[in-house]
């Protein structure tokens, strides 16, 4: 499936920026799952000044923010030709060993609700389906929903909140399954949706390691594996890992954020 892509993030700045950098998450890379064709990131109101892979094998670009900005806008964009794998994407290129993925961090520490769920996925040997149930279970419990979580919310804290958005599914799966001693990661990206073209967000979905399939994803929003709609951008032990942006500025003053996104066959 041949996918076009246009993501536009405009940050607004109640009073100017003296200073700002932030690392940009918003390349594709290509694996068995997809083919980069063209892409390419814009930034209004700042300039680049370098592009590196972080320590997760992810694309990175560093954007200095213009001096006094009081608007940047950024945008990714371009064509990624995708193929349906079931979501396993095998011994994919990745630098870090499966024991860094076992590692929990502040966002996926278990708490007692998190840990039954781990216990449940501990007690069945195939763990191909029990990581289906454990998803199937974090959807039950956990709402689809926005405005009662944010970039901030430790995944036990949305799970007994018993609503949250795509994020904090994934860091649910993802701290659920660590704590059952599967290798797991975070994973941001996109979906074509069936039934639009334009959409609020990106998306997040998980990652887990089993040894005769290697990393097989997991989209515990929706409740099936990555297929040919999905494209992988970034992946880390969580939402910080992988955030499309991240980064500081210097000044006062509250920032505001419109996003356009458009994802079309």
């Amino acid at each position: 499936m041949l996918l076009t892509i246009s993501h536009t993030t405009t940050y607004r700045y109640e009073t100017p920026v003296h200073y700002a950098l932030q690392q940009l998450r918003m390349t594709p890379c290509d694996n068995v799952q997809q083919r980069v064709l063209d892409w390419k990131v814009d930034v209004a109101g700042g300039g680049l000044e370098v592009s590196y892979k972080d320590h997760h094998g992810n694309h990175v670009d560093l954007v200095n923010l213009d001096r006094d900005a009081t608007e940047v806008t950024i945008t990714a964009a371009g064509r990624v030709e995708t193929t349906d794998t079931a979501g396993i994407l095998g011994n994919a290129t990745c630098p870090l060993p499966l024991w860094y993925f076992r590692q929990q961090t502040e966002l996926t520490e278990p708490g007692d609700g998190i840990r039954a769920l781990a216990d449940e996925l501990g007690k069945t040997q195939e763990k191909l389906d029990a990581l289906h149930a454990l998803s199937e279970q974090i959807r039950s419990k956990v709402e689809y929903g926005t405005g009662e979580t944010y970039a901030a919310t430790a995944a036990e804290q949305a799970l007994s909140g018993g609503r949250g958005v795509c994020q904090d599914h994934a860091q649910i799966f993802v701290s659920a399954a660590r704590a059952a001693g599967i290798p797991a990661r975070y994973v941001s990206g996109y979906m074509m949706m069936n039934d639009r073209i334009d959409q609020e967000a990106s998306h997040a979905w998980a990652e887990a390691w089993l040894d005769l399939l290697g990393w097989v994803g997991f989209d515990i929003s929706n409740g099936y594996s990555p297929d040919e709609r999905y494209v992988r951008i970034a992946i880390g032990r969580d939402y910080r890992d992988a955030a499309p942006v991240s980064g500081l500025r210097q000044g006062t003053g509250d920032e505001s954020m419109i996003v356009s996104l458009q994802i079309q066959q």
